[in-house]
């Protein structure tokens, strides 16, 4: 019987997912239009590499989330057999720890880049073409990079299985 805990996890995996694999269909077909019209129409979509670039800021950091819930980051193992079972654990914990750090500095410095960048002028930085307000996705990774960082700050008190942290033969 699942856990309201992992009834939870599950259900925030599965709606990061459908979005990120809603985004990755639309720059697929956003990809395939553009193509066919550049080359046998000779009519490029207009603005289509902003979008490209864009979607996919937001498709790698929805995703990032996921990744750290699910321990599919790359990992080195080379250390993890010289360690004892106890000593893996901890510095598993303290890999997460660092790691939340890390992603709360990098929101914070994010969050701050937002604001500057949103006070630019009248509407804020825009992409050249479309004028699409750039600040909104600027703001999105920042709020990816915060949820990443409470992940692993999450995994460092409850860490769970050790499914990808673990050796490789």
């Amino acid at each position: 019987m699942a856990t309201t805990q992992q009834k939870w996890e599950e259900h925030a995996d599965k709606v990061l997912g459908v979005a990120s694999s809603i985004i990755l269909v639309i720059l697929m077909l956003l990809t395939v239009v553009d193509v066919v019209s550049r080359y046998l129409l000779n009519a490029p979509l207009r603005g289509a590499f902003e979008v490209t670039e864009l979607m996919l800021l937001v498709l790698i950091f929805a995703g990032l989330p996921l990744v750290s819930h699910a321990d599919e980051h790359v990992t080195m193992d080379f250390i993890d057999r010289l360690l004892g079972r106890r000593a893996l654990t901890v510095v598993i914990r303290l890999v997460h720890l660092g790691t939340a750090a890390a992603m709360f500095l990098l929101t914070w410095l994010m969050w701050d880049k937002t604001v500057r960048i949103a006070g630019y002028g009248t509407g804020g930085d825009t992409t050249d073409v479309l004028k699409i307000a750039v600040a909104p996705f600027i703001f999105f990774m920042a709020v990816m990079i915060g949820i990443t960082g409470l992940v692993h700050v999450y995994k460092f008190f409850v860490p769970g299985e050790a499914r990808a942290n673990q050796a490789t033969n």
